[in-house]
């Protein structure tokens, strides 16, 4: 039987809001980093804007794993917010492409850590039965803040300098770290230790959780296409006649709000796997779309089916990370999952590019590619992970 305990308590509402400021803190300045690197005589560097965001990102979940399980969920969660924050204040800064590029390494260690704890808080205050329908809520008002953050930089830029831009990022930040601060820690006094720097050293045990293998191999496919969609949809918006940068990622989170919560429960009662299958088959579709998009009635049709594909994949691949770990491994495992996203994202921001070339008659060609590697989830989900399963 379906828990009745009550799961969006005040607790669960904060750290809802504490999510969206943040992620509305840095996807606000995605769409607009790409011309701001140009101007600076970097144009052939844009893959690097989400590449390097995401290698620091990833290479720091393993720390910020341990840290929530050893340390805290809040103290993770405040470090991830406070490096959005003194980001913004140094991004007016840098006016060449090296520190640029230094810098986005450096902001990759926001999503290191906020998410980890994040993800890890929520299954220790909710029951495992209600744990996709959580999530799912959860991401829905994460959702609200990525497309909230684009739009309102597009706008932002439109009618201000773009150093307001990176003010406001700061802002947005320093009221998660408010939020988060305010906040009952959920890590248990008996595991509870004071952070030392010992536990900045890992052994290979603390890297990986192997038993969440099917989730790493099928969000690395999945978060691939995302990669290649916010490192290229700015420069489509352009050559089809799109003002905003932000107009892609404003349609695309809208598009996945509903479905965030309906597919976390759907996966509640039928299992994480068969729904897998269906948002994973929908992004593929959304990626074939998107590379024969000459207007903005094409591109919007893609836009609102990759919202809905990443709205199903995201929500149930952190419940069935939950799902497969030990409690004790929470921040391990969920560390692990986050790590397969960073690479993916940065793989697919990465190696499009070459393909790209800066030319916008070769976009078809990238994201077609995209879709190829994209397809590789649908196809483990329904044939490997199948006959893994029967060979158990």
């Amino acid at each position: 039987m379906k828990s009745k305990e009550p799961v969006f308590t005040l607790q669960f509402w904060l750290l809802s809001t504490s999510s969206f400021l943040f992620f509305a803190s840095f996807n606000m300045l995605i769409p607009e980093l790409p011309s701001y690197l140009e101007k600076m005589g970097g144009g052939e560097f844009k893959g690097l804007i989400i590449a390097l965001f995401t290698l620091t990102a990833g290479l720091s979940r393993p720390f910020s794993g341990k840290l929530t399980d050893k340390v805290g969920r809040i103290p993770v969660m405040a470090f991830g917010s406070l490096v959005c924050f003194v980001a913004g204040f140094i991004y007016p800064l840098t006016t060449t492409v090296l520190p640029f590029l230094l810098l986005r390494l450096a902001h990759g260690f926001s999503t290191g850590f906020k998410p980890t704890g994040t993800a890890a808080y929520i299954a220790d205050i909710v029951p495992a039965d209600r744990r996709g329908e959580t999530l799912g809520m959860h991401g829905l008002v994460g959702s609200l803040g990525m497309a909230f953050g684009p739009a309102l930089g597009g706008w932002v830029v439109q009618f201000f300098d773009i150093n307001v831009l990176f003010y406001l990022s700061s802002l947005l930040s320093f009221l998660s770290i408010a939020i988060l601060l305010n906040m009952k820690e959920t890590l248990p006094k008996a595991r509870k230790e004071k952070f030392r720097i010992l536990h900045l050293a890992l052994n290979r045990g603390e890297v990986f959780d192997f038993s969440v293998f099917p989730v790493v191999v099928v969000v690395f496919f999945t978060s691939f296409a995302y990669g290649t969609i916010v490192t290229l949809v700015p420069d489509l918006s352009q050559s089809i006649g799109v003002a905003n940068k932000g107009f892609y990622f404003l349609i695309f989170t809208i598009s996945s709000i509903a479905i965030r919560f309906l597919a976390g429960k759907w996966s509640d009662r039928v299992g994480r796997v068969q729904i897998l299958k269906l948002g994973a088959l929908i992004l593929i579709i959304a990626m074939l779309i998107i590379s024969f998009s000459k207007n903005i009635y094409i591109f919007s049709i893609s836009a609102v089916l990759f919202g809905v594909g990443m709205g199903i994949v995201s929500p149930i691949t952190q419940a069935w990370t939950i799902d497969l770990c030990e409690d004790k491994n929470r921040g391990k495992a969920v560390a692990t999952m986050y790590i397969s996203l960073e690479a993916g994202i940065g793989f697919g921001a990465l190696i499009p590019t070459f393909i790209y070339q800066n030319k916008i008659e070769n976009l078809a060609y990238t994201f077609l590619f995209s879709t190829l590697i994209t397809a590789l989830a649908l196809f483990y989900l329904i044939f490997v992970y199948k006959k893994r399963i029967s060979n158990n």
